[in-house]
């Protein structure tokens, strides 16, 4: 029983850890008051969020090898103290500028937080239950994401003033922190030492390779999703962007869901057929997302994209690390460096929109969860 209980206290600060890292999905409300606030076109509304996830790119290896030399609650330290920074800039100075440093800082500070959170949860809880806790952990994630919209209509309703949720979620940021420095973890050092030649060289390998540009579309897709559904509403729907918002919701309560029922049912199913029906499934309903003839029946096409589509990172993210365990460390900077697709597919939705429509933005989506869908079949054949 004291085994039990000293266990939860390891695992609790590490999973509200995920909580602070679903801060980052604030963008996508960001970006659409900042669109309004600041008159932005859509291609530069569309920088916010490239200010977030291009520190994946950049600094997902480096981290890796530094959690390697540091322990990854140290670094993983690191990342929150960032995002805790980050959070009070746009409170303090309101400018387009100013909006854009505090997702730089979020962005540093996220990247440090996936790279570091996803090993040490595996050292915490084992390799037997790590697909079924990376999807609770995705779950907890998505509560945070879900929160932030309603947060925001909340403060805009009671206070006038929706930049106030940067304060709340800065000083959640320093509380999580405070806890995780006072809890000592035991880490598994088992793992081979990694470095930036080490790690580059395991894209040659073809599985690593697809897996990684498996995350990157999943990424961009997630992202893509949530900073233009508030556009897609809008402009199809013609209804207020304080509504559209809400889609932003519905999507985050369906991801909630899904990694919810997923936490559950990945522990007692197959991950691989799992995996096959959520990808299958998420094209299909982005496809009747495009055609919705009604804002009620896309709100329902939202809510079916996030519930199928919630659990492909950590199916993807675990399926991986667990083909290679001794090269986790390498495979997760990896993995976070693809996240870097959350900047790189909302631009070009973007231009997309501007060029042909939101329809045409979407089906951006479409491609990217059709690569996903055939990770399956990589995966499944993969001995």
């Amino acid at each position: 029983m004291q085994r039990n209980r000293l266990r939860l206290n390891y695992l609790l600060p590490v999973l509200l850890s995920y909580i602070v890292m679903g801060f980052v999905d604030i963008v996508g409300v960001s970006t659409g008051y900042a669109q309004r606030d600041f008159n932005l076109s859509p291609e530069m509304a569309q920088l916010i969020p490239s200010m977030v996830f291009i520190w994946f790119f950049i600094l997902s290896i480096p981290v890796a090898i530094l959690q390697n030399n540091y322990g990854k609650r140290k670094i993983l330290l690191v990342g929150i103290g960032f995002t805790a920074v980050g959070m009070f800039i746009p409170f303090i100075v309101y400018t387009y500028l100013s909006l854009l440093g505090c997702f730089v800082f979020l962005g540093i500070g996220n990247t440090i937080i996936q790279v570091a959170s996803n090993p040490l949860l595996q050292d915490v809880v084992g390799k037997e239950k790590f697909s079924s806790f990376m999807s609770l952990s995705q779950f907890i994630k998505a509560i945070s994401s879900l929160l932030g919209p309603i947060i925001v209509t909340y403060l805009v309703t009671g206070f006038g003033n929706w930049k106030l949720v940067f304060v709340i979620y800065g000083l959640t940021s320093l509380l999580t922190g405070l806890w995780l420095a006072v809890t000592p973890i035991e880490e598994n050092n088992s793992t081979i030492r990694a470095s930036f030649k080490s790690s580059l060289s395991l894209l040659k390998n073809p599985f690593v390779a697809s897996m990684v540009l498996a995350i990157f579309l999943i990424v961009g897709l997630d992202v893509g999703m949530n900073t233009n559904i508030q556009n897609l509403l809008v402009q199809r729907y013609d209804i207020s962007l304080e509504d559209a918002s809400l889609g932003i919701s519905i999507y985050f309560t369906a991801l909630m869901i899904s990694r919810l029922f997923g936490a559950i049912l990945l522990a007692r199913l197959n991950n691989y057929r799992f995996l096959f029906w959520s990808a299958l499934l998420t094209v299909f309903f982005l496809i009747l997302l495009i055609i919705s003839p009604t804002s009620f029946i896309a709100n329902s096409c939202i809510f079916l994209v996030g519930l199928s589509s919630g659990n492909l990172f950590p199916l993807i993210f675990s399926l991986t690390i667990n083909k290679l365990p001794n090269r986790a460390n390498e495979i997760s900077g990896l993995m976070i460096m693809a996240v870097v697709g959350g900047a790189v597919i909302p631009p070009i939705m973007g231009l997309l929109n501007k060029a042909g429509g939101i329809a045409l933005s979407f089906s951006l989506l479409i491609i990217c969860s059709i690569y996903v869908f055939f990770t399956y079949f990589i995966l499944k054949n993969r001995n």
